[in-house]
């Protein structure tokens, strides 16, 4: 269990070895501002999970976009923003780090939002960064959808006064507008060289990081904004069903998800265990696509008090 194979992309001819590029590109900015759905969009298969609610994401994880010229590897990374927790100040550390390894940043900012203080404080550690090592940074305005001509004009001269950028380019992730072209933009800034993963390879997020982040997204949909930063998943166990016929297997599949306080795991079960029975059929279904066959969910909700701020249950918990 690892890769997911899909349909984009092919390699290019022996001949076009010597101009293709392949790298690694690193989408940044607060959180919320998009780039876990530009990031699925441009790999064209759901690797990183969204959600309305802030700091989602939790793991950096690798899409992978093929086309005959170049291949994309998106790397995903927490929203920066300045940390309350113990967990906050790792995250941010996390996409420091990720910083510093990649060929090309995009810096995401949301259309339908100005740049406030967040969009600065991570101008000005972009900007830090680049005296330290050069990277380029492209900066693109994410859910141009959302505003009108006049809007998005503004938006991109407000962009353009953050900083000194490579390159500035709106898109839609949501309605495909612009995606292609910001993925062309972001592969000219990487190095010239073959393949770094074979065709049709879109994540090597293992399955096990996949499943508990599906569940999380689950779990996260209509819930207090509170609950997202005390939410963690854990899959115990995936353990072949004894006894399926060879043509129809199932896979069961035994999931911890912890919150912080009793309250919350109140909100997590809902009333008679109705939010929890949804958490299990949404992401079940999401489970089964992406395993190829059925799937026995058995999830509970358990309470480890306060885990962001103690270093051994974040360890317990893969942080």
């Amino acid at each position: 269990m690892g890769t997911r194979a899909g349909t984009e992309g092919t390699a290019p001819e022996d001949g076009d070895q010597a101009a293709y590029r392949a790298g690694f590109a690193c989408l940044v900015g607060r959180p919320n501002a998009g780039k876990s759905t530009l990031t699925n969009a441009l790999v064209g298969q759901k690797v990183a999970i969204t959600s309305s609610k802030p700091q989602t994401t939790r793991h950096t994880i690798r899409g992978i976009s093929t086309t005959p010229q170049a291949q994309l590897i998106l790397v995903d990374t927490p929203g920066l923003h300045k940390p309350r927790t113990l967990l906050g100040q790792r995250l941010n550390d996390l996409v420091r780090e990720t910083l510093l390894e990649v060929d090309v940043i995009g810096f995401c900012l949301p259309a339908d939002q100005r740049p406030g203080p967040g969009d600065a404080f991570i101008a000005n550690e972009l900007t830090e960064l680049r005296s330290v090592r050069r990277r380029p940074v492209v900066a693109i305005a994410t859910k141009a959808d959302t505003v009108d001509r006049d809007q998005l004009a503004e938006h991109l001269m407000a962009i353009d006064q953050l900083g000194d950028w490579d390159a500035i380019i709106p898109c839609s992730a949501v309605s495909g507008e612009q995606v292609e072209q910001v993925r062309d933009l972001l592969s000219s800034y990487l190095p010239r060289s073959p393949q770094l993963y074979p065709d049709g390879v879109m994540t090597d997020e293992p399955d096990i990081i996949m499943i508990a982040e599906l569940v999380r997204e689950a779990a996260l949909e209509g819930v207090r904004d509170e609950l997202p930063h005390s939410l963690a998943v854990v899959v115990e166990e995936m353990v072949p069903r004894e006894g399926r016929p060879e043509d129809s297997p199932m896979i069961d599949v035994r999931v911890n998800v912890f919150v912080e306080r009793p309250s919350q795991k109140a909100i997590v079960i809902g009333k008679g265990g109705s939010r929890l029975r949804e958490v299990g059929t949404n992401s079940r279904k999401a489970i089964e696509q992406l395993l190829g066959q059925k799937v026995y969910l058995d999830l509970h909700v358990k309470v480890a008090k306060d885990w962001q701020r103690d270093p051994k249950q974040m360890q317990r918990l893969g942080f």
